[in-house]
């Protein structure tokens, strides 16, 4: 009986030496993974949320872009992720390999998600400043979101009072960054703006508390709609992650603000990765 309860009492010992080993370094030596959320810079009016444009092209805005890039230069991101499709990997390289070479924008025939998009207008930008050799493509698009089907069955089952609260959140998203472009406030502002903490969690309890609330008990629209987006999100967070060498101190995200918000949720359940605030790293 004694010897049986010492060798119980070794194991506690061992296994909890272990894990406070385990703990010391994975917070000691976590990757740091700047999660920067933007607004598209092209406006194509594709989220839920409709937003008034922006001229990413205009002088003050470039001025913007050059000082975004200086201060995440200095960040020294040793990878930049994008929200390119993972699978056009090679059309994303040729494109970045003509911006290198000073001949991307000299093409006559871009369009304007190619001329405006922030994908060549900041992460290209920050990529060639670092000597980075490539922008990683991340992601995932083979998903279905049933935003008709989930206001049909909340009208379905008469809950106004849940699609008032979405119809007043989704107003909210628009109002608050209309008001600031109506300001003229900068685009170092507006980015910070969308990447606060309260930003952040308003978006996610939109996308995965409330909607799955949408039907009846015999109705899943609104959870399905919830699932993919979070399948959509981890899919492109995995993507950092294999991506992500043992090299690499600290990353960049560049993604929808939406997106963001969700990558925070899972960086925040692995120890192994740590998120710096972009407060941290852009400055007006």
């Amino acid at each position: 009986m004694k010897t049986s309860t010492l060798f119980c009492l070794l194991l506690l010992t061992t296994v909890v030496t272990l894990s406070a080993q385990y703990k010391a370094t994975a917070i000691t030596n976590p990757k740091e993974v700047l999660l920067l959320g933007t607004f598209h810079y092209h406006n194509p009016g594709a989220d839920v949320a409709k937003t008034k444009s922006f001229d990413i092209l205009s002088p003050s805005a470039q001025k913007d872009l050059d000082k975004m890039t200086k201060q995440l230069v200095n960040y020294n991101p040793t990878k930049i992720f994008v929200e390119w499709p993972y699978n056009e990997q090679k059309e994303l390289d040729s494109l970045y390999n003509l911006y290198k070479a000073g001949n991307y924008f000299k093409q006559n025939n871009l369009s304007n998600f190619y001329k405006k998009n922030e994908i060549f207008q900041l992460a290209f930008r920050v990529a060639k400043a670092n000597n980075l050799e490539r922008v990683y493509a991340i992601d995932y698009t083979d998903t279905n979101f049933p935003y008709t089907e989930v206001m049909e069955d909340i009208e379905a089952n008469q809950q106004t009072q849940l699609q008032q609260e979405i119809e007043e959140k989704l107003k909210w998203f628009s109002a608050d960054f209309d008001a600031q472009i109506e300001k003229g406030v900068s685009l170092i502002a507006l980015t910070l703006g969308m990447n606060t903490k309260t930003m952040r969690y308003e978006s996610n309890n939109l996308h995965n508390n409330v909607l799955s609330l949408v039907g009846n008990t015999e109705q899943f629209n609104g959870a399905f709609l919830t699932a993919e987006w979070y399948k959509r999100n981890l899919y492109m967070w995995s993507l950092v992650r294999k991506y992500t060498a043992a090299t690499d101190e600290r990353v960049m995200v560049l993604a929808g603000s939406s997106h963001a918000a969700m990558f925070e949720i899972f960086v925040d359940q692995d120890n192994k990765w740590k998120m710096i605030e972009v407060s941290q790293v852009l400055k007006e």
